[in-house]
């Protein structure tokens, strides 16, 4: 199974990187999140990861969870995350930022062989759980993570304006 969900987001690629980054954020951002924690993580952010979601159905919303090893890579930059444990275990996911002319290209990639259920294992993987549950979670992280990112990179042009206008006096 893969999945892969993609954004051009109107902020600088170090910036949206950095929200990104704040897994822990994500709870505060994103309504669809129950929760972050982590269960270790060094001075990097590199550690043990438990999250959970709610994917809606009209006016229901199924609870999921996972819990993952997440790998921050500044350099990249990147995130890459391998699920431990729940029903995706053995996903791999990879966040990664490209510049883009308008900002950043975001990419988010989930690869998975689905899950260990005999016989229904890519049933299972390609028509339920990738499609339905990862992109409908997924896409829903892209786009909120890029709501406020570019919100973030509005403010600084609007205070810059801002203070113009009055002559540069705050």
């Amino acid at each position: 199974m893969i999945t892969l969900d993609e954004a051009i987001v109107a902020a600088p690629p170090r910036d949206v990187y950095t929200l990104v980054r704040d897994l822990e954020g994500w709870a505060r951002h994103l309504a669809h999140y129950r929760f972050v924690r982590y269960h270790q993580r060094d001075a990097q952010g590199n550690g043990r990861v438990e999250m959970s979601a709610n994917r809606p159905f009209g006016p229901l919303n199924w609870p999921t969870w996972w819990t993952s090893d997440v790998v921050m890579d500044d350099a990249a930059p990147a995130i890459r995350f391998r699920h431990v444990a729940g029903i995706t275990k053995g996903m791999d996911v990879e966040w990664s930022f490209h510049p883009h002319p308008a900002g950043t290209h975001v990419k988010l990639l989930h690869t998975w062989d689905g899950p260990a259920w005999p016989l229904i294992s890519w049933v299972a993987a390609n028509l339920v759980i990738g499609p339905v549950f990862v992109h409908g979670i997924a896409s829903r992280t892209l786009a909120g993570l890029q709501r406020v990112a570019e919100a973030t990179a509005r403010q600084p042009a609007a205070h810059g304006a801002a203070d113009s206008a009055r002559g540069g006096r705050p």
